[in-house]
């Protein structure tokens, strides 16, 4: 039953999202977004991190894709958002199998490597915290990209995997704020990658530097996100202008 649910509140944000906003999307290359890419899809890797009112992004996604992640999501959500009593509630309908994590190394990120299997379509924000206002984290600090992507492909040997660059939403809701503004445009480049052949060239790119395999992919989640993400000052640095 948590499948129709998700799927149901899906349809719901997609709905909201057409009527109120104007969604752009394409590929990096300037073409349409990818037909069909859940077909061989394993992974979805989402970037910049802006805003708990991301899945506005629905209206961007076909409805066999918003079914496909209704019935195979498996989706690390920070401890403190799914403790909230309102935003919590509501992330645990949205994702039928979210799973709890702390953002360290411990227990439950093993929990999510457990959780993968044939048939798991991982969504992973590699950041692993929001970008506020001024362009940092919470604590002040640059927003980088974590190792937790290196260990989920460790457990993946085939498959494609889904780069989601966000243009960011500040300039619809700021962290900490509320209510969102509406009519506004939100943007999303895509990018579908062979899960075989990215994994072969981060470990060729390690062996070549001298690096770690899982340093040399936080490094390039970084680069391929300042690269392609639609961004503008508008969208992350001053967010009461529309982007």
């Amino acid at each position: 039953m948590s499948k129709y649910v998700s799927f149901a509140i899906l349809l719901l944000i997609k709905g909201f999202s057409l009527v109120f906003y104007r969604p752009k999307g394409r590929s990096i290359d300037g073409g349409p977004i990818p037909g069909r890419p859940w077909d061989k899809l394993r992974l979805i890797v989402f970037l910049n991190h802006t805003s708990l009112y991301e899945p506005l992004f629905a209206a961007l996604l076909p409805n066999r894709f918003l079914w496909e992640i209704a019935n195979r999501a498996v989706v690390p959500v920070a401890e403190k958002t799914l403790q909230r009593p309102v935003v919590g509630r509501f992330f645990k309908l949205l994702i039928p199998h979210p799973v709890s994590i702390t953002r360290e190394p411990d227990h439950t990120w093993d929990a999510v490597l457990e959780r993968i299997d044939a048939n798991s379509l991982v969504i992973i924000l590699p950041e692993g915290r929001m970008r506020r206002r001024d362009g940092l984290d919470s604590s002040g600090h640059p927003m980088t990209s974590r190792g937790g992507l290196a260990d989920i492909l460790r457990h993946m040997d085939d498959g494609e995997l889904l780069m989601a660059y966000s243009g960011g939403l500040h300039h619809i809701q700021i962290p900490g704020q509320v209510l969102p503004r509406l009519f506004r445009s939100i943007r999303m480049h895509f990018e579908l990658l062979d899960i075989a052949d990215y994994r072969k060239a981060m470990k060729e790119l390690a062996a070549a530097s001298g690096g770690r395999f899982k340093g040399v992919m936080k490094r390039d989640l970084d680069r391929r996100r300042d690269l392609h993400s639609p961004m503008t000052p508008e969208t992350t640095r001053q967010p009461d202008l529309e982007a």
